[in-house]
């Protein structure tokens, strides 16, 4: 090996016992400045913490969103969704029934053949209760309701348009029966359940009447179609009330102790009337906060949504409870303040609550654990 190859392996090795160094040196300072990082790791979390905070904080503009929806909540609870005023049976259809309607007992027609005339003038037939007794049914005024599908909110469509085109009544374990105009002691015409019938035969006569009997048949089944809406119309906020649909199919005794509760088809329809407009007045703030959002103000559209959904929850909460507590306050002295009281909008809370505490927990370690992350590897990271 001559003198010039020695000196290009010599330069050869400097070069490389260089890179080595230097290498080594920014490892060195590498791992300080990630020691140095790991050393004030705390003080580093506490203020990217204290910076989401400051960006998830409501503003001017936040607090008049969230005055403005809790406005509208408190509007919709006691002007939109309060529990309807209870009526007994006569009061509850009158209040539906069309001034020149008289229905009575005027049954006269053949077996699942009333007339037009007979269904418009004739009560509903699953309403009768006279005759019970004679078949066992254990039909009365505070069972019929629960015993019979034409009351079902649901099965009632089927069953209740049925009976009333066929002039017949339909038990929760769907055995049917013919109704007539029977008299009692004192003469008077009333709906008597008069014989066994056929359900399926119910049906195949409702199917044949719409079908097959040209316009007077479409006429009738849609008369009882009306009759069946205005009826469970009626029932629906009467005192004693509509069952939960289908659990009059499984157990009547059930489902009326579970209305004497308070548990029935009004109460169900009120509370998610309540539900869902509060669901809509959130959907409507969301939406017109979601507007403004800057995107030079906020690193991220899910750190402005935490804004967003703070203002749902804190305008429900509040609107929720000062519901409870003006509720609360004013039972003694008003029985009736017990309709004001917003169970629907109470159980949006709750879910709101639980699910934008969820959110807010998960972009909160985004945001923090994020930028740790990025200050380990050394990054720039700008709050």
């Amino acid at each position: 090996m001559n003198f010039e190859e020695l000196k290009q392996r010599r330069n050869n090795l400097y070069q490389q016992s260089s890179k080595t160094l230097k290498n080594m040196t920014t490892i060195a300072k590498e791992s300080e400045r990630v020691a140095e990082v790991a050393h004030i790791s705390k003080t580093i979390i506490d203020n990217l913490e204290l910076e989401f905070e400051s960006q998830t904080g409501l503003n001017g503009v936040d607090i008049s969103f969230l005055f403005f929806a809790t406005a509208l909540q408190c509007a919709r609870q006691y002007l939109l969704t309060d529990f309807n005023e209870r009526l007994d049976d006569h009061k509850a259809a009158d209040k539906v029934k069309e001034d020149s309607i008289k229905e009575s007992s005027d049954r006269s027609h053949k077996w699942y053949r009333p007339s037009l005339e007979e269904i418009v003038t004739n009560p509903v037939p699953y309403d009768a209760q006279f005759g019970s007794p004679d078949f066992d049914l254990g039909l009365g005024g505070r069972t019929h309701r629960f015993r019979t599908l034409g009351h079902d909110p649901l099965l009632g469509w089927i069953f209740g348009t049925a009976n009333i085109t066929t002039s017949t009544l339909t038990t929760w374990d769907l055995n049917s029966y013919h109704v007539k105009t029977g008299h009692t002691a004192r003469g008077d015409a009333r709906d008597q359940i008069k014989n066994k019938a056929d359900t399926s035969k119910v049906l195949m006569y409702t199917k044949d009447r719409l079908f097959n009997d040209g316009n007077e048949g479409k006429t009738s089944v849609g008369t009882a179609i009306f009759k069946q809406w205005r009826h469970i119309r009626s029932d629906e906020y009467s005192k004693a009330g509509l069952p939960i649909p289908i659990i009059s199919t499984v157990s009547p005794d059930f489902a009326r102790k579970l209305a004497e509760y308070g548990i029935d088809m009004g109460n169900i329809a009120t509370v998610g009337k309540q539900a869902s407009m509060a669901v809509l007045i959130n959907t409507l703030i969301a939406m017109v906060h979601g507007m403004l959002y800057d995107e030079t103000k906020y690193s991220s559209m899910s750190l402005y949504e935490v804004k967003t959904r703070k203002i749902l929850s804190y305008s429900n909460l509040i609107a929720s409870a000062s519901n409870v507590i003006y509720v609360a306050a004013s039972v003694g002295e008003n029985p009736n303040a017990l309709r004001k009281l917003d169970v629907g909008g109470l159980i949006v809370t709750i879910y709101r609550l639980v699910n934008d505490a969820e959110f807010i927990q998960r972009v909160k370690e985004e945001f923090v654990f994020g930028g740790f992350n990025k200050m380990i590897k050394g990054e720039e990271y700008n709050f």
